[in-house]
C-alpha cells in the first residue's frame, strides 16, 4: 500500500493528513541505488503496465520518484497519494473500491511512497487492485528472491527454513533454491517459533504447519492474512478464492500452496505447504522466480499453477 493504512485506499481524514506529513519532494542528491527493479501491474499482478525503454533512475530515489520517472503519474493530497498511473486511476470499478498499492521486496510498504527511499537491490512493485475484501495484504511472493536476498529497509535478515521433515524432499528443495542464490539459511523443525526479525519459511503438509501462529492466519481468510485461499479443517482440501472472497475452486489430493503473510511489524513468514506430501513437494518445486513472478500467492495442482486471487473463468 502507498502507506500502511494510510495511502492507497479511501483513508480517514486524519490518516490522509498523516500521509501528507510523511510526503516529501521524493528526490535527493547522491548516488543512484544499483540493481533496482520496478514492476507496475494491475489486478493482483495479472497484467503488467508496459514501460518504454530501460528503467530510468537518478540520484537517491524514493518509491514515488522512481515511479514518476518511469510512468505517467497523477497524485492527490499534496503528492502523497498515487491517483493514477499511465491513465489507470483508482477509485471504483464495477462497484468495488480499487486503488494503487506498493510493495518493497515483497512487503507492503509501511510509510508513504514519497518518504520511502529506494535501497540497492530493491524490487519496488506497484499494483492496482480491488481492496473490498482487505485493504492490507502484508506480504506477497511475486518479488522472489526478495525479501531473502536484500532484506527489508536495506537490511538483510537471517533466514530459517522450518520443516516438518528436515531431511525430506521439500525441505531440501527449498534449501537448495536459496543456496543457489547464495542466501544462507538455517534449517530447523516446525514449531520452533520466535525470532520476529527472522525470515521464516514453513515447509510441510498443512496439517503439520497450521499450528504455527502465522500460518494459522491463512485459515482465517484474506482479511487476516492477505491470502486468497483457505484449507479445510482436516487440511485435505484447498479452496481458492476470487477477489470478492468467493470460493472459485476446490483442490484436493496433490494440491500445493506458496504464500506469504505477516503479523504486525514482524518479518514475513512464507508457507510452502499442501494437502498431502505430493502437494507439498509440488509447492517446493514452485519456489523459484519464474513460477512466482508477479503473483501475490500461487496454488499448485498437477501441471497447473493458479495465481491468487483466483480468476473466474467465463464460459
Amino acid at each position: 500500500m502507498q502507506a500502511k493504512a494510510v495511502i492507497g485506499r479511501a483513508a480517514s481524514p486524519l490518516a490522509l493528513l498523516a500521509a501528507v506529513a510523511l510526503a516529501g519532494c521524493g528526490l535527493g542528491a547522491g548516488r543512484a541505488p544499483s540493481a533496482v527493479e520496478l514492476s507496475v501491474t494491475r489486478d493482483f499482478g495479472a497484467s503488467p503496465l508496459p514501460r518504454s525503454g530501460a528503467l530510468k533512475i537518478s540520484g537517491q530515489e524514493t518509491a514515488m520518484s522512481l515511479l514518476r520517472r518511469n510512468h505517467g503519474v497523477q497524485t492527490r493530497y499534496g503528492g502523497a497519494f498515487v491517483q493514477s498511473v499511465d491513465g489507470l486511476a483508482g477509485g471504483e470499478e464495477a462497484g468495488k473500491p480499487v486503488d494503487w498499492f506498493y510493495y518493497v521486496n515483497g512487503v507492503e510498504a509501511s510509510k508513504g511512497a514519497a518518504s520511502s527511499n529506494v535501497d540497492p537491490g530493491d524490487h519496488i512493485w506497484w499494483d492496482r487492485h480491488d481492496w473490498s475484501q482487505t485493504g492490507y495484504i502484508p506480504a506477497v511472493v511475486g518479488s522472489f528472491p526478495e525479501p531473502f536476498l536484500n532484506g527489508i529497509g536495506g537490511k538483510r535478515l537471517p533466514v530459517r527454513i522450518e520443516c516438518a521433515v528436515v531431511r525430506g524432499y521439500a525441505c531440501r528443495t527449498v534449501a537448495e533454491r536459496l543456496h543457489a542464490l547464495d542466501i544462507p539459511a538455517a534449517r530447523a523443525g516446525v514449531g520452533i517459533g520466535g525470532a520476529t526479525a527472522t525470515l521464516r519459511l514453513l515447509v510441510g503438509r498443512w496439517e503439520q504447519v497450521v499450528g504455527d501462529l502465522d500460518a494459522r492466519r491463512i485459515a482465517d481468510g484474506p482479511r487476516m492474512s492477505g491470502v486468497y485461499a483457505r484449507f479445510s479443517a482436516d487440511g485435505h482440501t484447498l479452496t481458492l478464492l476470487d477477489q470478492d472472497g468467493h470460493a472459485v475452486r476446490a483442490l484436493s489430493a496433490g494440491a500445493g500452496l506458496v504464500a506469504a503473510t505477516r503479523r504486525a511489524e514482524n518479518a514475513p513468514v512464507w508457507v510452502i505447504t499442501g494437502t498431502d506430501d505430493a502437494g507439498m513437494n509440488l509447492a517446493a518445486r514452485a519456489f523459484d522466480q519464474s513460477t512466482l513472478r508477479d503473483h501475490f500467492a500461487v496454488a499448485l495442482a498437477a501441471g497447473e499453477t493458479v495465481a491468487l486471487p483466483a480468476r473466474v473463468t467465463k464460459p
